[in-house]
């Protein structure tokens, strides 16, 4: 299969300006003539091989984030939007990547601008209240506004992850158990340990953090580490949130606790570190999990976060998705782009993952792109702690495309030479491009139907 040709124009004039260089200048450097970096500058042409190794050695750029995913997912996004039935028409493939391309900020808003219309349409039974009062505004989900804001940052924080980084190096070879509640001593807090239910109560008056001693250690050594990241980075915290520019105080909040979740796990994984282990062991989630005292989720996750400029490690793919097959948490440094709305393609082994309690699932699977992937899958539970106390359960699925297979333990003894070994998946019902889907809910929406009282498939139309 070959390799897609890379558009990066909007990248390309961002080095050029950072740089300080004229088109002329830029193009005598990088090998080539004036008009062939106009065209690529204006997604006209693919960026060259020439292009790429000339931006390695004269620059020292690192050439991966030319085809890191913020054009993608914004392809994806736009493409669900359009999907919507108020739109008559839908752009082609190659109009959407010019517009993501070419016009971030203006795809952006439009899916600002198709977000707020859902909620509008969704909350018509509250809207003529919400209008009636002064100063009233259309404004996204404080939950949705932070998916997004990690979403588009590659689910990296440069600044966090390296404060993390550097507090980790500060603890040594100590417990960081121990290390974390002796910095917090230092602020004037005493951790207690004590058989209560909430996971972590902060009480500012009295200077005491408890912590569940009904939670696994990795939790209690999460959630100190979390307390930890409250008290002594507040201004990295609150300089990051100030230039995310959150339209309400409630998703600042949310931010705020996504960060300090973000820190704990950085600490509790330093970058460098965990990007050595996983190498090594090749990112065998069990050992990773018993070498850094961490749950496998919490492995997991933390390996889709690798993405430090010159840094970076494998791009994988994170979703945690609830037993109605409800998406809770998602990111993906690969082209595989998650839906925004509803569920995810119910072939995919994450939901199978439920019925095979405490084991990994594998799949190969391919996109409707072409793009083929390797899928591991497994469920979580996490018991309240007591006798009647609710079990919370979900699963997880983390991936990467097959070219990483050699660096990936789940990928030995799979079959991924034969065309056969891989499941066809997609997005999610109403913008795959499958015509002869089984389980298929709802018919795409940007295809028309053919329905006849005489033949019956499997589905009751047939897609055009």
């Amino acid at each position: 299969m070959p390799a897609p040709k890379l558009y990066a124009g909007a990248k390309l004039r961002d080095l050029r300006t950072r740089l300080g260089l004229t088109q002329k200048d830029f193009a005598a450097k990088l090998g080539v003539s004036l008009p062939y970096l106009n065209q690529m500058e204006n997604n006209n042409r693919p960026v060259s091989t020439t292009v790429v190794l000339g931006l390695a050695q004269e620059f020292g750029f690192d050439v991966t984030e030319l085809g890191s995913g913020e054009s993608e997912r914004m392809v994806t996004d736009m493409r669900e939007a359009l999907a919507d039935p108020v739109f008559n028409e839908t752009p082609g493939m190659a109009d959407l990547r010019l517009a993501a391309s070419n016009a971030p900020a203006l795809a952006r808003a439009f899916l600002e601008l198709h977000r707020a219309y859902r909620q509008t349409h969704e909350r018509l039974a509250s809207l003529d209240e919400a209008l009636g009062r002064d100063g009233a505004q259309l404004q996204p989900s404080p939950w949705e506004e932070v998916r997004d804001f990690f979403h588009y940052c590659d689910n990296y924080i440069d600044a966090v992850d390296r404060a993390a980084e550097r507090t980790a190096q500060g603890f040594g070879d100590r417990d960081p158990m121990a290390a974390a509640t002796e910095r917090l001593a230092h602020h004037g807090i005493t951790v207690r340990v004590e058989r209560t239910a909430p996971l972590r109560v902060f009480d500012e008056a009295r200077g005491t953090l408890t912590l569940s001693a009904l939670s696994p250690p990795e939790t209690r050594r999460f959630q100190l580490l979390v307390q930890l990241a409250l008290v002594t980075q507040a201004p990295l915290l609150g300089a990051t949130l100030d230039l995310a520019r959150f339209q309400t105080d409630e998703a600042r909040q949310i931010a705020l606790l996504g960060l300090a979740n973000y820190f704990a796990g950085a600490v509790a994984m330093p970058y460098a570190a965990f990007l050595d282990a996983a190498r090594e062991t090749r990112h065998d989630l069990e050992l990773l999990a018993a070498r850094f005292g961490a749950s496998i989720e919490q492995v997991a996750h933390r390996l889709s976060t690798l993405q430090r400029p010159g840094a970076k490690g494998i791009p994988f793919f994170f979703v945690r998705v609830d037993q109605a097959g409800t998406i809770t948490k998602r990111h993906s440094a690969t082209r595989l782009q998650f839906a925004r709305y509803g569920g995810a393609c119910p072939l995919w082994n994450v939901h199978r993952a439920f019925e095979t309690p405490g084991r990994f699932l594998r799949q190969a699977a391919e996109t409707p792109d072409g793009v083929r992937y390797i899928s591991l899958a497994r469920d979580v539970s996490k018991p309240g702690g007591h006798f009647g106390a609710p079990v919370r359960r979900y699963a997880f699925a983390l991936g990467c495309e097959t070219r990483h297979a050699a660096q990936i333990v789940y990928a030995d003894g799979l079959d991924l030479q034969s065309d056969r070994a891989f499941e066809p998946i997609g997005i999610s019902c109403r913008i795959c491009e499958r015509t002869a889907c089984h389980q298929r809910s709802v018919p795409p929406l940007e295809r028309r139907l053919s329905v006849t009282t005489d033949r019956r498939d499997v589905l009751p139309y047939r897609i055009e």
